[in-house]
């Protein structure tokens, strides 16, 4: 068993490193020979009613145990402690699996499985289809699912939405985003957090869900939500802090953003009324899940049902480590691809979970991916899926079947983040010290305009000039994530001030600003993480996976003190909202609709989309960013333009003038002042 401070490091590394993209190896051998070809037989079950299922009042367990000599199904009267109140025999079934029926339901009551392999009795699990937990998630829990559905939930629906990049995205943790003493929330920490309305800073400012309404945001990416192993839920006041990518029970919600974690019940009820209270808000959810890794090994639930069948491995029988967090699961075996297919529908009907982002997705394979894009699009229209288009560490899967972001092409529906914008334009996320083009640094133009067009192919870009990619990747924007910071690595606000020294935080702010502003009217998906629109920081930790409040917790007085940066996002965020021109769904559209203009001198882009593109009311949007110290002067069309954004200030219906009148040029040689966006629009 590995020790805790190995599974928060590990989940640091899952995270973190995978951020980074591991350079692709050459493709390795079949598994022919080696220790995963004992793997090839197995039978494959293919039913949807692995663990728990209830019909007609009676409850039918199901464990796929494909090679046990015989499998206990232990009672309990409590989520821990204690002695089984009985054991039953379970008897082999169908394609590996062992079953037995009760009736009636023993509902309120907790059980484990026990398989006995080549004679020895292994440790006793939930199994891997638990989706209600005790304490600490070492039981699975018998309750009754639909008592735990808020008032309306059969109504309940996200916000309808046509394409991906419709959405502005929200990263946030439980935790950051409650906790702070200034939140003005009561439920600090907990999925009620988000049920609360009418609160507010000592100040007097938004918090919470309110917050988001007034932002403007259309959907909230929320770390990891089940149940993970790094924090003991039967001792919260310890408040011990991690993201939760050490996962445990990929069922069942997480017990310590529950407020009591010893029912079984109150994590799944509470989860759902965030959910609903969010749709009611008109934000969707989207769920943050990890299905490359378990925080554990050989007692893993994976390992305790099937040992070594869920997991890869090296040719001297050790595990495969392309996490970073000592295993890495095989998403190529039939009921691996299975188990991933089935959950997130799961998550997606039970929970009405908006999307799906995969962590490190490259460990899984295209075919796998595909599945999950397929089958969730038939359960919800509107759904998204998107991932981490790299590994941490190489892989026996071959590349070419990896869901790596060069292989995007070959999965219709799912979208990958770009580190070809992040890298560019805020500097490379290893080096703190390094400046991107919103900072300075020259030669980043046209990696810059790869963002622009979200990795499609465009015939005034040269891909052979690009920092990180080098050939159009994706087939169309909707598989493109843009960013420039989330929870991993420094925050933007700490990034600008060790790549900045000497600078003043209103210096700060403003390519703050300006690279936001990239993101926001790049092709492709904008995602953002919380706490940016008030300038929150982390005091310079980067890896912040298991660092206390002091560090995670956004400080709402912030929003006040920095009220300028807040509408600032406010504003972008409308301006992409209101115009459909920064949302084309085709490459071709793409292509056709966005013209460079030649620049002289590094740190400066200038662009036009043109067309009424993508069936926008402003025939025209001029849009140039200038990353350097200096003013800039470039040509503008002559023409009536309205000014969108100028100098840091930004109004997504046009600035004003002292009078209340909309702020117009007439084009000509035009300043664009240091560290700032010109957008204007005919």
């Amino acid at each position: 068993m590995i020790s805790m401070k190995e599974l928060c490091a590990g989940a640091l590394m899952a995270s973190a490193i995978g951020l980074g993209a591991f350079p692709a190896q050459a493709a390795q051998a079949d598994t022919a020979g080696s220790p995963d070809a004992a793997y090839m037989d197995y039978p494959h079950y293919s039913g949807d009613d692995l663990g728990l299922t209830v019909k007609d009042n009676t409850a039918i367990f199901r464990l796929w145990a494909p090679k046990a000599d015989g499998v206990q199904l232990r009672f309990y009267r409590n989520g821990r402690g204690g002695a089984p109140m009985r054991t039953i025999d379970m008897t082999r079934s169908d394609a590996g699996t062992w079953t037995v029926q009760l009736s009636p339901v023993p509902y309120g009551e907790y059980y484990t499985f026990q398989v006995r392999q080549n004679g020895n009795l292994l440790q006793e699990t939930p199994g891997v289809w638990a989706k209600a937990v005790g304490v600490n998630g070492q039981r699975a829990a018998v309750i009754d699912m639909v008592s735990t559905n808020p008032e309306g939930w059969a109504a309940d629906r996200g916000p309808a939405l046509k394409h991906i990049n419709d959405a502005v995205i929200y990263e946030m943790h439980h935790r950051d985003f409650s906790i702070h003493p200034n939140s003005g929330i009561v439920n600090k920490g907990k999925f009620l957090a988000m049920t609360e309305d009418g609160t507010v800073t000592p100040l007097g400012d938004k918090t919470g869900i309110d917050h988001l309404k007034e932002l403007g945001v259309t959907h909230v990416h929320i770390l990891p939500s089940y149940d993970y192993t790094s924090v003991d839920e039967a001792n919260l006041p310890a408040n011990t802090y991690n993201w939760g990518y050490d996962p445990q029970n990929y069922n069942a919600p997480e017990g310590s953003y529950s407020t009591n974690p010893d029912d079984p019940a109150a994590r799944v009820k509470e989860m759902k009324q965030m959910v609903k209270a969010l749709h009611d808000a008109g934000i969707g959810v989207v769920m943050d899940v990890v299905y490359n890794h378990t925080a554990r090994n050989d007692d893993s639930n994976f390992s305790l049902t099937a040992p070594g069948y869920y997991y890869r491995h090296r040719p001297d029988g050790s595990y495969s480590d392309a996490s970073g967090c000592g295993n890495e699961t095989a998403s190529d075996r039939p009921q691996m691809s299975d188990f991933i297919v089935n959950s997130v529908k799961y998550w997606a009907k039970e929970y009405h979970i908006d999307g799906l982002r995969f962590d490190l997705m490259a460990i899984h394979d295209t075919a796998t991916m595909n599945r999950v894009a397929a089958a969730l699009k038939e359960i919800n229209p509107d759904i998204f899926v998107y991932g981490e288009g790299w590994t941490a560490g190489d892989s026996p899967l071959p590349v070419e079947r990896r869901a790596l972001k060069e292989n995007v092409a070959k999965m219709e529906g799912i979208a990958v983040f770009s580190d070809d914008l992040r890298d560019a334009v805020k500097g490379h996320y290893s080096n703190a010290a390094d400046r991107g083009f919103a900072t300075g640094k020259p030669g980043q133009e046209e990696t810059v305009k790869i963002g622009i067009v979200a990795s499609t192919a465009h015939p005034q870009v040269d891909y052979s000039k690009g920092s990180n990619s080098t050939f159009p990747y994706a087939s169309s924007p909707t598989q493109i994530i843009n960013y420039v910071s989330c929870h991993d690595d420094l925050t933007l606000t700490d990034k600008l001030t060790k790549s900045m020294p000497g600078s003043t935080p209103e210096e700060r702010k403003r390519a703050a600003r300006l690279a936001q502003t990239i993101v926001f009217t790049s092709q492709g998906t904008p995602f953002m993480f919380a706490g940016e629109e008030v300038f929150r920081d982390k005091k310079g930790v980067h890896n912040s996976y298991c660092s206390p409040d002091s560090i995670n917790a956004i400080d709402w007085n912030l929003k006040h003190a920095n009220a300028d940066q807040f509408d600032y996002y406010r504003q972008l965020i409308a301006l992409r909202k209101a115009h459909p021109a920064f949302r084309m769904t085709s490459a071709d559209d793409i292509a056709r609709n966005i013209r460079f203009d030649r620049t002289e001198g590094s740190n400066l882009v200038s662009y036009s989309i043109l067309n009424h593109a993508n069936g926008d009311e402003w025939k025209e949007i001029k849009l140039v960013f200038n990353g350097s110290d200096d003013s800039r002067q470039v040509n503008i069309p002559k023409g009536d333009w309205l000014v969108v954004a100028q100098d840091g200030r930004l109004n997504h219906t046009g600035l004003e003038n002292p009078d209340g009148s909309k702020l117009h040029i007439r084009g000509g040689r035009t300043e664009v002042t240091p560290r700032s966006a010109l957008i204007l629009a005919r």
